[in-house]
């Protein structure tokens, strides 16, 4: 393997770590082969400034620093001064891993420092283990850095994705331990091709596997999303049914009132009185129970409502005026909708004497407060530390569900408990109003 072939490759690996590292920061600018094509005239670039600046060591630094970030700003969409930030944190540690592991070497009798040839195989093996070093070092930065973010990967997924770079620094020290064996041109090449070809295979399988997991993360987006539409058309649609309702109930109630005066008209009293309660009895039934002066709140909590009166549950509230919440709509249906929801197919399940749903949802001391309890009678399952599903309802509508309320709590800055006992479980929000 020429020193020039060998050189192509190392820069090739730096610029395909830098990839990752600043991918962790944040996504990608664009879709499509301008990535490939601004990664290739990276290493092209950084390339000519190793072979020009190759007796500048300062110099160097910086121009490669400067490439990184000027690259990254056109690759990833981040602000130039981050980009500068993070092209430096990245050449900072390359070459600290670099040269820890280059002294090491020499500590322990592994290279010469006279080797005479810039680019012997023990140099090599050195500068991959240091490289090899950095790459499983960027794969633990990422994992840590994104542990709040939507992850398909768990930890033991994570953990066999580093049993392949952790192997091959192992392999690489092996290989350095036994270099001096090695005689012939045959032997060497054959190291090299191995320890070059283990690490691209490292990088090869952490693009592969982020390829898969960005597949699946946006299938899971793609997922959210419609199950989002689903349940907001729902909510809309029944207040648009409810609209229609009143203006029917507008010209029946004209009417009414046109029979009642004919009544009073006529003398007719008894009739009128036996008319005037039919008419009442039908008014308390149709009428709307709740009044929040907020028309999106109120057609949740009315719907839901006579589907938990119709359904034999004790439905017990606590609402105050709404009328100035500043969460959004949508963010109004995918909280109470979920919560309501969730609690009325919880409460189905239990015993008739058992259906207890209570509700609170007021404006007080500058913060919304919503707190939902009900009685269940199943078995709730948690995955790392979060609810995950019930044996109620389906287990990816309501795992997406919950997931949903989090995420538009968090939007608002707001804090959220979840709690359950033998009979009983509680979601409570808090939002800053």
């Amino acid at each position: 393997m020429s020193d020039l072939l060998a050189e192509i490759l190392i820069i090739l690996f730096e610029v395909l770590c830098c990839d990752i590292f600043f991918k962790i920061f944040a996504k990608l600018r664009y879709k499509g082969w301008i990535n490939i094509v601004q990664l290739i005239s990276l290493g092209c670039c950084v390339f000519i400034a190793a072979k020009v600046l190759s007796d500048s060591f300062t110099v160097k630094q910086i121009v490669m620093a400067s490439l990184f970030a000027l690259f990254m700003y056109w690759h990833i969409k981040i602000g130039i001064k981050k980009a500068f930030a993070l092209a430096i944190l990245y050449q900072a540690t390359i070459l600290s891993i670099d040269y820890l592991i280059y002294f090491i070497s020499i500590e322990l009798s592994l290279i010469n420092e006279t080797v005479g040839k810039k680019y012997s195989l023990e140099t090599i093996l050195v500068i991959l283990l240091g490289k090899a070093i950095a790459f499983l070092c960027i794969l633990i930065i990422g994992r840590k850095l994104r542990e709040k973010q939507t992850d398909m990967l768990v930890e033991i997924d994570w953990f066999k994705l580093l049993i392949f770079p952790i192997f091959t620094i192992i392999i690489i020290a092996a290989m350095l331990s036994v270099f001096r064996s090695v005689t012939t041109s045959e032997q060497i090449t054959l190291l090299l091709i191995s320890s070059f070809g283990m690490f691209g295979m490292n990088i090869v399988v952490f693009y592969f596997i982020n390829d898969i997991v960005d597949r699946e993360t946006q299938m899971y987006e793609d997922r959210i999303f419609r199950f989002q539409v689903k349940k907001q058309a729902e909510m809309y649609r029944s207040i648009s049914e409810n609209y229609d309702k009143q203006r029917r109930n507008t010209h029946e109630y004209k009417n009414q009132i046109s029979c009642i005066e004919t009544l009073m008209k006529r003398g007719q009293f008894s009739k009128l009185e036996e008319y005037v309660k039919g008419v009442s009895s039908k008014f308390d039934k149709e009428a709307d129970a709740i009044d929040t002066n907020n028309i999106i709140v109120n057609a949740i909590l009315n719907t839901k409502y006579q589907e938990a009166e119709e359904s034999g549950i004790v439905f017990v509230l606590r609402v105050n005026d709404l009328s100035e919440l500043r969460i959004k709509d949508e963010d109004i249906v995918t909280i109470l909708s979920n919560l309501l929801n969730n609690a009325i197919e919880a409460c189905k399940k239990c015993d008739v004497s058992r259906r207890v749903l209570k509700l609170k949802f007021v404006k007080e001391d500058e913060m919304i407060k919503l707190g939902i309890r009900n009685t269940f009678d199943h078995t709730i399952f948690y995955e790392n530390g979060e609810i995950k599903s019930t044996k109620l309802v389906s287990v990816e509508e309501h795992g997406v569900g919950i997931k949903n309320i989090i995420e538009v709590i968090e939007k608002y800055d707001g804090s959220y408990v979840i709690e359950h006992d033998d009979q009983e479980f509680y979601f409570s929000i808090i939002i800053p109003s």
